[in-house]
């Protein structure tokens, strides 16, 4: 009997801590239908406006600004569109969407709870300062996720880094086959900064930031 319960434990366990992934997928859907028609507005315009800067610079858009050696591979397309929409909905959480809804809660309790607010106002300076730091990780994890997708997408000789580094055929043998596991990077750091921007506006209060904030 005892063997059975410590055996049922362990599988307890292990349902506990293996779809915390998926819950945490599951709850950034959940996030994402709480978006509001102003910040999928900006998604919109910042995903269009994002996926054309990435699409000429890289000549997936055919220009006459721009140059490309070697041709698009066929993986190219969805990368450059999923970073794009990924980056749009990302900066999107950034916008603020109305009234903190914590704010709100002190103002309908404030009158009646005056001591026990003073008394919580230091474990809200807390969860202020926790949330600003993760904001400023989730926008670092994004905005590196998108310049990567820029090496990942372009042409492997056009690009300025690798060639003087590699040079033409150090680019070829060496930085193209690199390529789509920088893909694969970019696709991660932009993703799971979206997943926990989203996540947080059903489990906490997102903070609303400024472009400035975000940016440093």
């Amino acid at each position: 009997m005892i063997v059975r319960m410590e055996r049922l434990t362990a599988v307890e366990g292990l349902e506990d801590t293996a779809p915390t992934w998926r819950r945490s997928v599951a709850q950034a859907a959940r996030g994402l239908r709480t978006l509001t028609a102003r910040q999928w507005a900006v998604a919109v315009v910042v995903s269009i406006g994002f996926g054309v800067i990435l699409g000429l610079a890289t000549v997936l858009i055919p220009n006459s600004f721009f140059t490309r050696d070697i041709p698009p591979v066929w993986w190219n397309y969805p990368v450059w569109i999923l970073t794009s929409v990924f980056s749009g909905i990302l900066f999107a959480t950034y916008v603020r969407d109305g009234a903190d809804p914590r704010a709100a809660v002190g103002t309908a309790t404030g009158a009646d709870d005056d001591k026990g607010a003073d008394d919580g106002k230091g474990a809200d300076d807390s969860k202020g300062a926790d949330d600003d730091r993760q904001a400023r990780r989730t926008s670092r994890a994004g905005m590196a996720g998108a310049f990567i997708a820029w090496f990942a997408v372009g042409c492997p000789v056009c690009n300025k880094f690798a060639l003087l580094a590699l040079g033409y055929s150090g680019a070829i043998t060496w930085f193209a086959p690199l390529q789509p596991v920088l893909a694969v990077l970019a696709l991660v750091l932009v993703g799971i900064a979206l997943v926990v921007r989203l996540r947080g506006r059903v489990v906490c209060a997102l903070p609303s930031v400024s472009v400035e904030e975000v940016a440093r």
